[in-house]
């Protein structure tokens, strides 16, 4: 395996004549296909509503940190702007055209298809023109009782003093027109948050009337009573309007050190969270959207044409109903068939090997972990690497156990970590408290690689127990996301692990690993030696292939390498859930390159790397996508299988979302079709499956 002594911090240089799709309009075809699922009819439902507002979500984020990445791109000199790239950049003008054109899909999809089958089903969504005479009446009475009292009213005064919109919060931009007799007096506007979180949700749902029921969007409501909270006005008209600000946290994630110094200083007046983008309701009335607009300080520049609603991501807390049809069957957390009845999780350690598969299995194995080595005498000292944990985190409680119980706990927070800052700042404070070593990430790094290490006295010797994982030290994404973790005593392994923690914790950049992959030491080395094996092995006619799983690649050095693999006659298959800049299918540039994509229930966040190796092949599980900000400028491990029936397993579980011809999407989005059609592979859905014939031949419920 390629080792290195330096680690590699620079930016990768932009390969420029690599032919690449944008970043950009990539993550437009991955959020597309969230749309997708929410199109498809095989899909529950009210699931089906879920994912629409997993797309809104999606775009909400896009736009506070994308979006305004490239406005604040396109304010840098070229030199320094070409630094940062690693692709091309589309025109903003470009990105906004697909998004309008996706929204545009997404109002229809809403309207013309979802609407009409919660009709169907006597769920019944309605504004305050559709209300009967009693539902208005009770809506009416809920809103003088229950929000009445929470909204506060901003009217314009004519000294056109500046208005401040939080970010992601939906206002009413109200009309106030003067009676007949006031013919003189001018129209007056209003602004109105609609105090979502006050009230607890964005939905009121009426009382049910003959098996039917009926919900209205705390707006409406709102709308209702309009005429009650501006009394004296002949018309009353409400419009609403959402801003999405900068997050300001992408260029940190692309560029470091004198670099990231050298761009904030050439972005003058740069305003926090400046805005980057507000959505309006296309019906508003221009002169009354331009005043706004002048009191908020932007420009027709970030305004993007909405719908009446914004916030679609608010129907994440859509009303549920006792209809199980409407919904995904349970699929509990299964026992792991080897886990499940042992005492110690630690003594099981000793005797062998475990791979556990989330969310499809319990991450209770973990709790158990860390619990059992708190209270453990023999127990001397734990270290994790936390990048998201849960907001009510058991993992923390349980190392916050261990300090108490004085054993030596490390805990490296990762405060980068984007829109999960607060809480890991939280329970780093509770960890501090609690007497452990809390480390605030390693500078110009971000600490992403998911592991664990916990030491043990027995016989006068130390023993290491190693948890190396996809995913995060987070009970609640063990639920959605889909990720494979290793509980290791596997000494080449525990080793090596400990340098990771050497460097975390005093720095030691002078390390060597000759079985872990780790950025930024040896991860993009190590991955070109294996690629460069597998051409070799191409050009003296043996069978060489690469199969990959991954959220997204980017990186251009990695995507000109794989074209060079592919013209040496290296087959080559990828799944890539999000972005992906390589164009697969070229002739003579990535002919053998074949790109695939899952987007199902569960969200596909496992990575695994599989290499050929002439018939013995090696096989990686990792935190890393294949993106220059995880090869360069993050701490991420990837860690072999040698256990040959745990390498089957992962590859049985890997063919299963190679094959998928259920939820795979090639390129351009279009469904992939299998050489067979008559035979059903659903990858989450099989995954599952096997994992549950596996606990019930162990003689467990899967309940």
């Amino acid at each position: 395996m390629a080792e290195q002594d330096n680690i590699d911090l620079a930016s990768s240089s932009p390969v420029s004549q690599t032919p690449l799709i944008s970043r950009e309009l990539s993550w437009l075809a991955f959020n597309y296909r969230v749309l997708q699922e929410a199109k498809d009819p095989r899909v529950p439902l009210l699931e089906r509503l879920n994912f629409m507002a997993i797309f809104s979500s999606n775009l909400d984020e896009y736009f506070k940190v994308r979006v305004a990445t490239l406005r604040r791109l396109g304010t840098l000199k070229k030199k320094t702007r070409e630094k940062v790239e690693d692709g091309p950049l589309p025109g903003l003008e470009e990105v906004i055209t697909e998004v309008t054109r996706q929204q545009k899909e997404f109002g229809q999809v809403f309207r013309n298809e979802l609407l009409p089958e919660l009709r169907k089903e006597h769920i019944h969504l309605i504004d305050e023109r559709q209300c009967s005479d009693g539902q208005k009446a009770m809506a009416l009475d809920y809103f003088r009782h229950k929000i009445k009292p929470l909204l506060v009213p901003i009217i314009f005064s004519t000294n056109h003093s500046a208005l401040f919109l939080k970010d992601q919060t939906v206002y009413f931009m109200v009309r106030l027109q003067p009676k007949a007799e006031q013919e003189t007096a001018p129209e007056q506007y209003a602004l109105l948050e609609i105090p979502t979180q006050k009230h607890g949700g964005r939905f009121v749902q009426l009382p049910v009337e003959q098996g039917e029921h009926y919900v209205m969007l705390l707006d409406d409501v709102i709308r209702l009573g309009l005429p009650e909270l501006f009394p004296g006005y002949a018309q009353v008209e409400a419009y609403a309007v959402k801003l999405s600000r900068d997050a300001e946290l992408d260029i940190e994630e692309e560029v470091s050190g004198n670099l990231m110094a050298k761009i904030k200083k050439s972005l003058k007046k740069r305003e926090k969270g400046r805005p980057s983008r507000l959505l309006y309701d296309p019906e508003t009335p221009e002169p009354m959207l331009h005043v706004l607009l002048d009191r908020i300080g932007i420009t027709t520049d970030e305004l993007v044409p909405g719908s009446r609603f914004h916030n679609f991501r608010d129907f994440f807390g859509f009303p549920k109903f006792q209809m199980p049809h409407l919904y995904y069957a349970l699929q509990p957390p299964l026992p792991h068939s080897a886990l499940e009845n042992e005492p110690s999780l630690l003594e099981a350690m000793k005797k062998q090997e475990f791979l556990v598969h989330y969310p499809y299995q319990k991450f209770d194995y973990v709790l158990r972990f860390l619990e059992e080595a708190a209270v453990d005498p023999a127990v001397t000292s734990i270290s994790v690497t936390l990048y998201r944990v849960a907001d009510k985190s058991k993992v923390a409680k349980a190392l916050i156990k261990a300090a108490e119980h004085r054993k030596l706990v490390t805990a490296v927070v990762e405060l980068k970590a984007r829109f999960d800052e607060e809480s890991n700042i939280y329970w780093g404070s509770k960890l501090e408290q609690a007497g452990a070593n809390v480390i605030y990430g390693v500078p110009d790094l971000k600490v992403h690689s998911k592991i664990g290490l916990v030491t043990r006295q027995e016989d006068g010797q130390a023993v290491q127990y190693a948890y190396l994982s996809t995913g995060n030290y987070n009970e609640k994404t063990s639920l959605i996301y889909t990720d494979h973790a290793l509980f290791t005593t596997d000494t080449r392994l525990t080793n090596e692990l400990t340098k990771v923690f050497h460097f975390l914790v005093d720095g030691d950049r002078n390390l060597t690993f000759e079985h872990l992959l780790v950025a930024p030491f040896n991860l993009r080395d190590g991955l070109n030696s294996l690629i460069q094996h597998e051409m070799e092995l191409a050009r003296t006619g043996k069978p060489a292939y690469i199969i990959a799983k991954m959220n997204a690649l980017q990186d251009s050095r990695m995507i000109q390498q794989l074209y060079e693999a592919s013209q040496a006659g290296v087959r080559i298959e990828l799944l890539v859930r999000g972005v992906c800049s390589l164009i697969p299918g070229v002739p003579g540039l990535s002919e053998n390159i074949s790109v695939r994509s899952i987007v199902d229930r569960y969200l596909e966040h496992g990575r695994i790397y599989v290499f050929g190796n002439n018939g013995e092949e090696k096989v990686f599980v990792a935190s890393a996508d294949w993106m220059n900000r995880n090869l360069s400028r993050r701490v991420e491990v990837a860690f072999p299988l040698y256990n040959p029936v745990l390498r089957q397993e992962i590859r049985h579980i890997l063919d299963m979302h190679m094959k998928d011809n259920q939820k795979s999407r090639l390129s351009d989005n279009q469904y992939w079709v299998s050489d067979d059609p008559s035979v059903s592979v659903h990858a989450q859905g099989d995954t599952y499956q096997l994992l549950k014939n596996q606990a019930t031949q162990a003689g467990f419920s899967a309940e």
